[in-house]
């Protein structure tokens, strides 16, 4: 994980300051600790990795480091996933459907479902801790708050943040001022 982060970081000092200067200090023990109380699970290990690297970025820092969303630190993702587990026991979801990839259960939303970046707009990718039965616990999914589909993004978080690294320091990525974040370069115009 920490060579990982040396890339991206020297990637962004270089590319986009800004963003390498809205990144957290390390999360502490107590946090992490604090953060698996709240939510009632334990976080996968490389997750936790991250985290004691960067806290998430600040909040309203501006620019959105995860393709185009904002790395949540782990206050952040205890507010948001209580904003859809109050929803969730409100009966929101009762009815809705997702239309889930292969190894993603069915659910509009599910309370392990970690939310570890948000776009502004109740759009996340989450830490899937409860798959389907031809899932993997650990893996990384899409959840738009309006949309049905529900992707695989990567096996585990560790090859989620890898993928995420090699793709930006390929040239996949570029700082967008318009959005004031990393996008892809298709989605900025550049293909």
């Amino acid at each position: 994980m920490k060579n990982l982060w040396d890339r991206f970081e020297a990637w962004l000092a270089e590319n986009w300051p800004e963003g390498l200067g809205c990144l957290n200090p390390p999360a502490s023990d107590e946090e992490i600790a604090s953060l698996e109380r709240a939510l009632g699970v334990k976080l996968p290990e490389d997750y936790v990795a991250c985290l004691k690297i960067h806290n998430g970025q600040r909040t309203n820092s501006g620019g959105g480091l995860f393709d185009g969303c904002e790395f949540l630190s782990s206050d952040q993702v205890q507010d948001q996933w209580s904003v859809w587990k109050e929803l969730l026991d409100d009966d929101d979801f009762d009815g809705a459907e997702s239309e889930p990839a292969p190894g993603i259960r069915n659910d509009w939303w599910n309370a392990c479902w970690i939310p570890f970046t948000h776009n502004g707009g109740g759009d996340h990718f989450c830490i899937d801790l409860a798959p389907a039965a031809t899932g993997q616990a650990g893996q990384v999914i899409s959840m738009w708050h309006d949309a049905a589909e529900r992707t695989l993004l990567a096996p585990d978080f560790g090859t989620w943040f890898k993928t995420y690294v090699d793709a930006v320091c390929a040239g996949d990525y570029v700082y967008a001022e318009e959005y004031d974040a990393l996008v892809n370069r298709e989605d900025a115009g550049l293909s």
